[in-house]
């Protein structure tokens, strides 16, 4: 059940009995109601001003005569405010038709079918072959793997996909290295940290004697031309690399639909080369061949290098050509870090002017700021560097030290540790708006006061403990009892959490469900704190404990959403 969708139904109904045949008149009442910075001005309030030209009459004269042919049973009262109409829901009402809209499919609460019968494709973590996975990588992990989730539950079908760094000069090096010093045992052993090994003897014997970079060279010449040792080594470090990586992604559960990197194009690129050609849009410049932006004031993309080899703007855009062949997207999202704005900007402007329109709508940038930890920005040449899985295991053992201090006796302590560590870490990437830089701070991270993923999770847990405890036998429940401030509040929250979801799907922004969840955790605590769940009142409480019961599922839904479990005991 929408409240705000039910008073804006009323208002248009309102609108016309009190003037039939009045022309112009909005008709998205929903996107002009407001809600009043006091509760006691209404929970919803109407501003009459933009009616005044289609009915010819001033704000005040419009509210009041409105007013008078408000009859609707969600409505307790309407009142004129100046050029305000302002609605006072029916609370006991509306304690009832909500509990029982959430009740019906509360695992469904704020899902929807918006996205059916379309595609979106989400390119996010993109990690690279033989490195390891840092901090750096964190944003865009979760924010893609929350959206996909957010996708999913408003219906679209979608494709994740990891954009590997698996192609140039430095897996030739890396090949190199390996034949050289390296010893298969050891890469299996070590994984990313003994490539990265192999990487560092590289260059340092590299500094001795420079031909060993011709040896790279030839390496990864070897690699574009196909040859059968060159493949064998360069795809068993992919293998070794993604078998590091998804310890990581095991965490933190996020899951690809494809692992497709920049390799995979390099064969694709000759279809972009070409249509562009045919289409008169390459231009030589001192030897390489570019696309003029100049009209839409950027610089040129370059497609082809001096030396006659493609760029990653290349196979980007072969990328975009193969997805939209495949999976015929109705979008296709980048979570990318700002930085690379002007890239995205550039591919996807050289995609349009080839005459695909559906660039325009279909294309889309989600940038986000810079992580740094504790102050101390990442930066890999400095040493500054952060591996995401010493994080996450880092912040377990926290978690796990403040349970055994609060909890001692708690069951499955290890694994509801593991549950907060990583949602800490995963709820303060989603916090706040996705363009805001992040500075990690484990003692805001780890809190279990305040706007912290573990006070999201405690609350959970708290109303899951009160489930435990009610009687099996309540009578129906008397939402009388849910008149009061605090649980009207809480219901408010509640009704405007389908609105979350779908605004953070169209904005492409999770901050909004991790907000929504958090103010809903917010009320709900104040709500237990004024007013006892379980009490001799027993039609009461079985209201009280419905009302529980629909705030449990809404909060593990929103955590859910943007990639956090949510724990029944804690």
């Amino acid at each position: 059940m929408d409240m705000k969708q039910r008073i804006a139904e009323l208002v248009s109904e309102m609108l016309h009995a009190a003037y039939p045949d009045a022309q112009g008149l909005p008709e998205d009442i929903a996107s002009l109601l407001e809600v009043p910075p006091e509760k006691s001005m209404g929970d919803y309030a109407f501003p009459c001003f933009k009616l005044s030209k289609a009915l010819r009459m001033g704000p005040p004269m419009i509210a009041k005569k409105l007013s008078e042919v408000a009859d609707k049973p969600d409505v307790a009262r309407v009142e004129c405010v100046g050029g305000y109409l302002n609605f006072f829901v029916n609370r006991e009402n509306f304690a009832r038709d909500l509990l029982s809209a959430i009740m019906q499919a509360p695992e469904k609460w704020g899902s929807s079918e918006e996205g059916k019968g379309k595609t979106v494709c989400l390119d996010y973590s993109s990690i690279n072959i033989a490195k390891r996975f840092h901090l750096g990588h964190l944003s865009t992990t979760v924010i893609g793997n929350a959206l996909k989730r957010i996708y999913d539950f408003q219906g679209w079908k979608t494709v994740g996909i990891n954009h590997l760094g698996d192609w140039g000069t430095q897996f030739g090096k890396m090949i190199c290295a390996y034949k050289k010093w390296g010893d298969k045992e050891a890469v299996e052993q070590g994984g990313v940290d003994e490539m990265t090994r192999l990487y560092v003897r590289f260059h340092e014997e590299a500094e001795k004697d420079p031909a060993i970079e011709d040896e790279g060279r030839a390496w990864f010449k070897r690699i574009e031309d196909g040859d059968e040792e060159a493949m064998a080594i360069f795809q068993w470090f992919k293998e070794v690399t993604l078998r590091d990586a998804m310890k990581v992604y095991d965490l933190l559960g996020v899951s690809f639909d494809s692992y497709a990197g920049e390799s995979f194009y390099v064969d694709k690129t000759d279809r972009v080369v070409n249509e562009l050609k045919e289409k008169n849009m390459l231009i030589e410049s001192d030897g390489a061949l570019i696309v003029d932006l100049e009209e839409e004031k950027m610089p040129p993309c370059i497609v082809i290098k001096s030396d006659g080899t493609t760029i990653y703007a290349t196979r980007d855009l072969a990328a975009i050509f193969y997805r939209k062949d495949t999976y015929n997207f109705d979008k296709c999202l980048y979570v990318v870090a700002y930085q690379q704005d002007l890239h995205f900007r550039q591919i996807f402007k050289v995609v349009e002017k080839m005459g695909y329109d559906w660039a325009k709508e279909g294309l889309t940038h989600v940038a986000f700021g810079m992580v740094s930890y504790e102050g101390q920005a990442m930066a890999t040449r400095k040493g500054h560097v952060v591996y995401l899985e010493d994080l996450l295991q880092r912040s377990q053992e926290k978690a796990l030290a403040i349970i055994n201090e609060k909890s001692p006796n708690l069951e499955n302590k290890e694994q509801v540790a593991k549950e907060v560590g990583v949602g800490a870490i995963i709820y303060t990437t989603l916090q706040n708006n996705r363009i805001k830089d992040i500075d990690f701070w484990w003692d805001r991270a780890l809190n279990f006061e305040g706007e912290t993923g573990p006070y999201v999770q405690y609350t959970h847990a708290r109303c899951c403990s009160l489930l435990r405890k009610a009687p099996a036998d309540l009578p129906a429940p008397d939402y009388a009892a849910l008149t009061n401030d605090e649980a009207q509040a809480l219901l408010l929250l509640l009704s405007r959490f389908p609105e979350a979801v779908s605004e953070s799907c169209q904005r492409n922004e999770p901050f909004l469900i991790t907000r929504a969840t958090t103010e809903i955790a917010k009320a709900y605590n104040k709500f237990y704190y004024e007013h006892r769940i379980l009490d001799e009142d027993q039609a009461g409480t079985a209201a009280r404990i419905q009302l529980t019961q629909a705030v449990s599922q809404v909060i593990k839904t929103g955590l859910y959403l943007i990639g956090v479990s949510a724990p029944e005991r804690m």
